[in-house]
């Protein structure tokens, strides 16, 4: 069965501009048992740039207590929490919920560069206590949520470098369109459908830092490998340790394409049992420590 690394829920779901509205924890649990997936990760959001927020971190651990064994908590804290500082304590809030039993923190969100002085310091503070981290990540500042970094993902390799501690785990349209060289700035505001020509940033940096994970969750991640069946083995072969399975399921009808593409590689022997197995559920169990 999968893992979900990357999953919203809500105890009473909420609508969005009369449609778009997240699911709750039953529901999700009825989508799961259809698809194979044994548990997901539950993101809670906290950054204003979220308008349709995904619930506090208490909340998460709250539907983590009423359906055990079927959801891991992550925690969430927005880099400007206490006095939007660059030297807030952050560590002292996510050792709190480490102890409350949070396995990670994301999906972070919060619109800055990636090396704002507030955001240095959050990641800091993230390696310190010991979280991996899950980021969206943003094409531009303002109008969007996540984090924000230039084509090329400079920002990203300085942060990589400077915190080798902490395991970084990219999620969104622009950090998988950089799977391929971009064939214009704009490619990073959608899922570009070109072949990969020519590899992008994303693999060069996950061979280049081992702190780069990748998580295949929703549309973007999907779409990196669909993109290019024949790239995409050579990828999911070659990283098969830092890649997770995911989903991103918001509302009840989310499609989850990602379940059918890695199964039909599997089955088609495209990819091996090991690789299969390591990305659909044995690196979160590794990363998040789920045996212990």
């Amino acid at each position: 069965m999968f893992i979900d690394i990357h999953v919203h829920t809500r105890k009473k779901p909420i609508k969005w501009r009369g449609k778009y509205y997240y699911t709750s924890p039953e529901k999700l649990i009825e989508i799961y048992d259809k698809l194979g997936i044994e548990k997901g990760v539950l993101l809670p959001g906290v950054s204003p740039e979220c308008a349709y927020q995904t619930g506090s971190t208490h909340e998460m651990l709250e539907i983590c207590e009423l359906f055990p064994g079927r959801f891991i908590p992550f925690c969430n804290i927005d880099p400007r929490n206490i006095e939007n500082s660059p030297f807030a304590p952050l560590d002292e809030l996510l050792f709190i919920y480490k102890e409350l039993g949070c396995k990670g923190i994301g999906e972070v969100t919060a619109n800055l560069p990636i090396t704002h002085p507030l955001y240095l310091n959050f990641f800091k503070c993230v390696e310190k206590v010991g979280f991996p981290l899950i980021f969206h990540l943003a094409p531009q500042l303002g109008n969007f949520y996540g984090i924000y970094d230039e084509p090329g993902l400079p920002g990203l390799e300085y942060c990589l470098n400077r915190f080798p501690n902490l395991i970084f785990i990219g999620h969104s349209q622009p950090f998988w369109a950089e799977i391929s060289e971009l064939e214009k700035p704009y490619d990073r505001y959608v899922y570009p459908n070109y072949p990969i020509r020519k590899e992008g940033v994303v693999p060069k940096l996950m061979r280049k830092y081992p702190n780069l994970y990748g998580d295949l969750s929703a549309n973007s991640g999907y779409n990196a490998l669909a993109r290019d069946l024949d790239y995409a083995i050579d990828f999911l072969n070659e990283f098969q340790d830092r890649l997770l399975f995911g989903t991103d399921i918001c509302a009840p009808d989310t499609p989850t394409p990602l379940v059918d593409l890695l199964l039909k590689l599997k089955n088609e022997g495209k990819i091996n049992e090991t690789v299969f197995n390591k990305i659909a559920r044995e690196n979160a169990i590794k990363l998040l420590k789920l045996e212990e």
